[in-house]
C-alpha cells in the first residue's frame, strides 16, 4: 500500500492498515516500513469479525484476519471489497483505487 500512497493522497483518499497484532507490534512494523498511514491494531478481533474477514482457525491460529482490502466512502458505505482465503495472494490495489472518485468528480466534500 505504501507504493500507492501518493496516488491515494492525490485523490484525496485516506489509507489505514489494520491487523490482529498488538499495538506495539503495529507501531514497530510501521516504523520499519516508514509508513505514512496509520497501522491499527484489531487485537480484540472485532473489526475483522464485523467486516466478515475473520478466520475461525487458520493454520492453528484462532481469529486471524483474512488478507482483505476495503474502500469505504465518507458516509461509511463500503464501495469496494476484496478478500482472499490465501494469505499469500496480494490484492490488486489499482482495482481498489479505480472506485475512488477523481478530484474533479467529487461532490465537493473533503474526504
Amino acid at each position: 500500500m505504501g507504493q500507492k500512497f501518493p496516488e491515494l493522497e492525490a485523490l484525496g483518499a485516506q489509507a489505514a492498515a489494520v491487523a490482529v497484532t498488538s499495538t506495539f507490534s503495529q507501531q514497530a512494523f510501521a516504523r520499519s516500513l516508514e509508513a505514512r498511514f496509520p497501522m491499527l491494531s484489531d487485537w480484540g478481533r472485532t473489526a475483522c469479525a464485523a467486516y466478515g474477514v475473520r478466520y475461525d482457525v487458520w493454520k492453528g491460529h484462532d481469529g486471524v484476519a483474512k488478507r482483505s482490502v476495503f474502500v469505504i466512502d465518507g458516509d461509511g458505505v463500503v464501495r469496494y471489497r476484496w478478500v482472499s482465503e490465501d494469505a499469500l495472494v496480494l490484492p490488486d490495489l489499482d482495482a481498489a483505487i479505480a472506485v475512488l472518485p477523481a478530484p474533479d468528480r467529487r461532490s465537493g466534500r473533503d474526504r
